[in-house]
């Protein structure tokens, strides 16, 4: 009979081990700050580093994604542990690129050590042959849903479909041999060593153009037509929507101006604009979502110009798996203490998006936090300060979980697989997701 806790200390064993070696990966990564889809370096390191380990790989998946397996003793279930390759961008970070401002202001370099750290844990001598299933290695591109216009161009280009990794790697099939999925994400030290449970916003993406006519600024301005102007209007209007929006939904609604004219002395023709319409439930987002087309619409009526709307599939809501939550909380617990490990109600909404969400409505996965971190996620002061608690012990962590799930035969995965009701099959995912996107040219004119 093994004792699946000898297993599970052999794995530790071996993560301690490597610690320095994770860890340096996880800072090499931040060292070299790569956003969505252009994770070229990122990926060639990463792979490099599955080498190492000798673990053999498929590249290129959604332009720069990864995967490769660890096969146990007997066949079973196959568990992915996810690692992001992306980064934000966010000028003015200690780490940002002074090129393209690309910057880990979100902790995705350390996830990157964990995925690794797991399979150190996994190669200990001894614990892969008491296990029976795989266990599948997963970087993936694109989480953090920026540079709108660029993704958009690759859907159009007919690189990628969907504009962001977990979603493409879906569609391609990538998940299609997975059958339960974890990652664990950087939060900020304040808030525990782990947290786990809860949910988080799904959300359309916006991509907008509001077109006018150039004319002297001075000279002539009767003569032009203000984008700038509509795109004001149109902002103005959707804060006047904010009293429409229920507490509970969790709506947010922002954006960026990414182009608004090209000379100050003449009247803007083009102003472009990417934004975000997030919320608790698909009916919120799509409630919300009609109200900021509305307002878009209203901007581009008011002088006389024209908007194009894209609206392009985002994200959905994070349903975090109860089985495999109860065996996470109760192997971090062993790790850092049950006092360290908060379990969050369901209902609870951090405010933010995950693609992790769009898998989560498929197959069942957790998305544990693991406070290691200081300053405001997305912002210049974001800094791991205690990479053990971002690397190591979610390493130990997840490891210890995988061990639980695929010991005995994989009798616990087995359970909370046959236990599981997806709310959406892949083939029923992807076809909500195409017809998410939506093209409308709006003439005000």
């Amino acid at each position: 009979m093994i004792d699946v806790q000898d297993l599970k200390k052999s794995a530790w064993t071996a993560i301690d081990s490597r610690s320095d070696w994770l860890i340096d990966v996880a800072k090499t990564v931040l060292q070299n700050p790569e956003p969505g889809f252009f994770e070229i370096k990122t990926s060639k390191y990463v792979s490099r580093k599955l080498e190492e380990l000798g673990i053999s790989h498929d590249s290129g998946i959604a332009l720069t994604g990864l995967k490769g397996y660890l096969q146990a003793a007997t066949s079973g279930p196959t568990v992915a542990v996810i690692g992001e390759l992306d980064s934000l961008r966010v000028e003015g970070h200690s780490y940002s690129d002074p090129e393209t401002n690309a910057a880990h202001a979100c902790g995705h370099h350390c996830q990157l050590g964990m995925m690794l750290g797991v399979a150190v844990g996994l190669l200990a001598t001894g614990v892969l042959e008491g296990l029976a299933g795989r266990v599948a290695l997963m970087a993936l591109p694109a989480e953090e849903f920026i540079d709108v216009e660029h993704r958009y161009g690759l859907h159009k280009s007919g690189q990628i479909e969907f504009m962001a990794g977990k979603q493409e790697f879906i569609r391609l099939g990538a998940f299609d041999d997975v059958d339960m999925a974890m990652m664990s994400h950087t939060s900020l030290s304040s808030e525990g060593k782990f947290a786990i449970g809860g949910t988080s916003n799904g959300h359309v993406v916006k991509y907008i153009k509001f077109l006018g006519k150039a004319a002297h600024a001075g000279g002539a301005p009767h003569n032009g037509v203000n984008a700038l102007q509509a795109a004001i209007v149109a902002l103005n209007a959707l804060n006047s929507q904010r009293e429409t929006l229920r507490n509970e939904d969790t709506i947010r609604l922002h954006g960026i101006m990414t182009g608004g004219g090209v000379s100050v002395s003449s009247v803007p023709a083009e102003v472009k604009y990417e934004g975000r319409v997030r919320g608790g439930t698909t009916d919120a987002i799509n409630d919300a979502n009609e109200k900021m087309d509305r307002c878009l619409r209203a901007g581009a009526l008011t002088v006389g110009g024209q908007v194009e709307i894209v609206t392009l599939p985002g994200y959905m809501p994070l349903i975090n798996n109860s089985t495999m939550m109860d065996i996470f909380s109760n192997n971090a617990s062993q790790i850092v203490g049950s006092e360290h490990v908060r379990r969050n109600p369901d209902h609870l909404n951090r405010g933010g998006s995950t693609d992790m969400g769009d898998l989560s409505q498929i197959i069942p996965v957790i998305h544990p936090y693991t406070g290691a971190a200081t300053g405001a996620g997305h912002g210049i002061d974001y800094l791991v300060d205690d990479y053990i608690q971002a690397v190591v012990n979610p390493a130990k962590a997840m490891c210890a979980t995988i061990i639980e799930l695929l010991s005995n035969d994989a009798q616990k995965a087995s359970k909370a697989i046959a236990d599981f009701r997806p709310n959406l099959s892949v083939e029923g995912y992807v076809a909500i997701q195409r017809s998410r996107l939506n093209e409308e040219v709006y003439n005000g004119i």
